[in-house]
């Protein structure tokens, strides 16, 4: 599993199929530990990322792994992290179809190797990246989906949106991202019985 994730990872790393190729500093292919349980999708490396070449290192990636670790998880022992395309885009815009199409293979190996139990889409662009629909991640966010490889798949709030919604009031989006981590160690547990 290591050795087929280390191929892909150097084919990505001289990848020229978009612009991004030309303007990142470091592809940004994973963090975490690869396992066949869990597996989050993020949407693509900021700033931090493209220094470091490493998925979700700012504050946005310091609370998720606070997020995780409410819940007994953590990246270095059970979650594989990676993004729906592997640089970073300009100025931390969406990506763009094309390069989202362009990267996409890269992603498909990983799902492929993997073949994790749980995938959680984190944030729009992985959410549309996996389920063709109009509605919006606040609506979708906290449900199963049926993913790749007979996986489940959830949507969640990116971790950056919760740094700019600071409530944990009832209903709002801190209080429903406890809600589905706990629902994800539910189903995470289930897994392992």
């Amino acid at each position: 599993m290591f050795e087929e994730l280390d191929a892909v990872r150097k084919e990505c790393e001289n990848c020229q199929k978009c612009a991004l190729g030309k303007t990142r500093t470091k592809i940004v292919f994973s963090a975490g530990t690869p396992n066949n349980k869990i597996m989050l999708i993020g949407e693509a490396p900021g700033f931090n990322e493209d220094q470091t070449g490493e998925s979700f290192v700012g504050r946005a990636g310091q609370l998720l792994d606070k997020i995780f670790e409410s819940v007994g998880f953590s990246r270095k022992t059970n979650v594989y992290i990676c993004n729906t395309i592997k640089c970073r885009p300009p100025n931390n815009r969406d990506p763009l179809p094309e390069e989202k199409t362009a990267c996409r293979p890269y992603l498909d190996k990983q799902l492929e190797i993997l073949k994790p139990k749980i995938i959680l889409l984190c944030g729009k662009v992985a959410l549309t990246s996996f389920l063709d629909t109009n509605q919006g991640i606040t609506k979708l966010r906290g449900k199963w989906f049926d993913g790749p490889y007979g996986s489940k798949m959830m949507p969640i709030f990116h971790p950056a949106y919760l740094l700019r919604n600071q409530s944990r009031a009832e209903g709002s989006p801190k209080w429903l991202m406890w809600q589905d981590i706990q629902e994800v160690r539910r189903m995470y547990d289930s897994l392992s019985e």
